[in-house]
This record gives structure tokens, C-alpha cells and sequence, in this order.
């Protein structure tokens, strides 16, 4: 009659902080793991190699990097390019990047004291909707809030 060791299995991994699939019994002693009640019992069979831990295995990157190899393989220079520029690069991933680089920029500012809060907040409402172009339009528009502060 087989013996049940799911809960000594259960103990194995809360004391040595694996995961249940990592602990393996070794087929020979499972008598000895049948008797082992305490938590000193599990330890000291894991010591007698008795219990014994799985090494980690994570996710495998083979197929990410085979279609990286690809992609580098692909010719990418000017005359291989085929679709329009937003079929390559999608037009969200264009604004977020500008959003972010102009926030980064906006925050640099404020923390050097150039803009005040309230001055801070109007840009970067004008940011977030889109209205400033680039970081060479966000800096004059930074000009012109400072010109009509000395006003």
C-alpha cells in the first residue's frame, strides 16, 4: 500500500522555503520520511540527502533570443524598409516616449527652481494633451512663462 506524503512534502518546502515541486523523496527511505513528524526531523533528513531540493529552473529564453537573431538579421537600412513610418513604429509608442521625455525635462525644471508650482502644472496638462511639440517647443514655451513673470 502506497504510503501519503503530500503533507511531509508540504513540510519539506515550508522549511526550506521551495516550492512544493522542488522537493523530491529519495524512493529508498520513504519509511524514514513516513516517520518524520517534526520540522528537526524534516531537517535532518534533507541533511542525510534524503530529501532533496531540485535546482531552479526558470524560463528559457532560447525562442526570445532566436527571434532577436532574427529581427538583427533583417536589413534595416534605408531601401529595406517596407510600410509606412507608424506601421513600423505605432504612433502610441512615439507619444509616450515624447511624453515621457518632456515630463522628465518639465520635472528637472521644476526642481532647479525655474518654474513655480502653479507654472509646472500648466505645462504639464499642455504635455499631457498634447499640445507641445517637442522639447524645443517646451522650451520656449518655458521662456515665455519666465518673460512674463519679470513682467
Amino acid at each position: 500500500m502506497p504510503i501519503n506524503l503530500k503533507d511531509k512534502k508540504r513540510l519539506a518546502s515550508r522549511v526550506t522555503g521551495v516550492g512544493i515541486h522542488r522537493i523530491k523523496f529519495d524512493t529508498d527511505h520513504l519509511d524514514d520520511i513516513a516517520d518524520a513528524i517534526t520540522r528537526e526531523n524534516i531537517r535532518s533528513l534533507i541533511t542525510a540527502n534524503t530529501i532533496q531540493i531540485k535546482p531552479f529552473t526558470g524560463t528559457s529564453r532560447g525562442r526570445a533570443q532566436t527571434k532577436l537573431d532574427q529581427r538583427h538579421k533583417r536589413g534595416t537600412t534605408q531601401g529595406s524598409k517596407q510600410g509606412r513610418k507608424g506601421a513600423r513604429v505605432g504612433k502610441k509608442e512615439v507619444y509616450v516616449a515624447k511624453v515621457r521625455s518632456l515630463r522628465r525635462l518639465l520635472k528637472i525644471a521644476k526642481d532647479r527652481k525655474d518654474l513655480t508650482n502653479p507654472e509646472f502644472w500648466t505645462l504639464y496638462k499642455k504635455v499631457g494633451g498634447n499640445t507641445v511639440r517637442n522639447k524645443a517647443h517646451l522650451r520656449t514655451l518655458m521662456d515665455e512663462i519666465k518673460t512674463k513673470r519679470k513682467d
